[in-house]
């Protein structure tokens, strides 16, 4: 069975506060996009779980979170039977677009059809939450509110129509230290729920005006890179750049095809990765 598992962007990124169990309680809007890495599982006879990769920075025991998204589907319904589990990626390796996230995602999806278990997506969301906190948004994909430390979803319509650029440096990003760094006292927090009302009444400039994220407080300090690319994409000609998660990946929002080509061949001139895809925006079917 083969099964897509496509990329986010977050459109709006807030923490509110660290809470006790050490999270921090976020507000974000997320969307999904045409980036998708493939995920394939197939039956084995034996009752074990093989992931098959060839991406040296793609883990192929219990670290890989498509490993633990179908550990935990089997204790949690009692499924003795095997899988082998390979990821082709095409969606960076920590990014800040929830690749693997979205793998997880993809294989409770998957597995829920190849052992035909019925659950519904709710379920499936609710053990991918114990995986991680983007789990659950991947498990429905689609166009939602995150809340809660990301795991509670609440679903809007889609965005308008547009095209995405994304430019990746090559550099890695710890989500911890962007995190510990972060100071909610001395940032400027997006508006979220402006946002949300931007999508609901389809007004593409107003989303391009709303669009933030606290964490750029973070990264664009830390990483040089990273300011510069969000720079090198607004001069350029995209109508908004946003770093996406806690980066280091940014991204642009364009909605004609002539300035899409601009953009793209201008940072492909400086920035190795670099990605033009469509919006998707609407919900996994069951």
């Amino acid at each position: 069975m083969l099964v897509k598992a496509p990329a986010k962007i977050n459109l709006s990124l807030d923490v509110l506060h660290k809470r006790p169990d050490g999270y921090h309680e976020v507000k974000m809007v997320m969307t999904t996009i045409d980036l998708a890495d493939r995920v394939e599982l197939m039956d084995l006879y034996s009752d074990t779980i093989q992931i098959i990769s060839h991406n040296r920075f793609v883990p192929d025991d219990e670290r890989n979170l498509a490993y633990q998204a179908a550990k935990l589907l089997k204790e949690k319904v009692g499924v003795r039977r095997g899988v082998a589990i390979s990821i082709t990626k095409y969606i960076p390796v920590a990014a800040g677009l929830a690749g693997g996230s979205s793998d997880a995602a993809a294989t409770l999806r998957g597995l829920n059809k190849l052992w035909g278990l019925g659950l519904s997506l709710d379920e499936l969301a609710e053990i991918g939450a114990e995986i991680g906190s983007d789990v659950p948004f991947c498990v429905y994909g689609g166009t939602a509110i995150a809340t809660g430390r990301g795991e509670k979803i609440e679903h809007i319509p889609a965005p308008p129509p547009s095209w995405v650029i994304l430019a990746k440096p090559t550099i890695g990003v710890s989500t911890a230290d962007v995190y510990r760094n972060l100071n909610l006292q001395s940032v400027d927090h997006p508006d979220v729920d402006g946002m949300v009302a931007a999508i609901r009444e389809k007004d593409y400039e107003k989303i391009c005006a709303l669009a933030g994220n606290v964490l750029e407080s973070v990264t664009l300090n830390m990483y040089p890179e990273v300011a510069q690319i969000k720079e090198q994409m607004r001069r350029f000609g995209a109508d908004v750049s946003l770093m996406s998660g806690s980066g280091p990946t940014v991204f642009g929002l364009v909605q004609h095809d002539s300035r899409l080509q601009r953009v793209y061949n201008g940072l492909r001139g400086f920035c190795e990765h670099v990605y033009a895809v469509r919006l998707i925006g609407e919900r996994h079917e069951q």
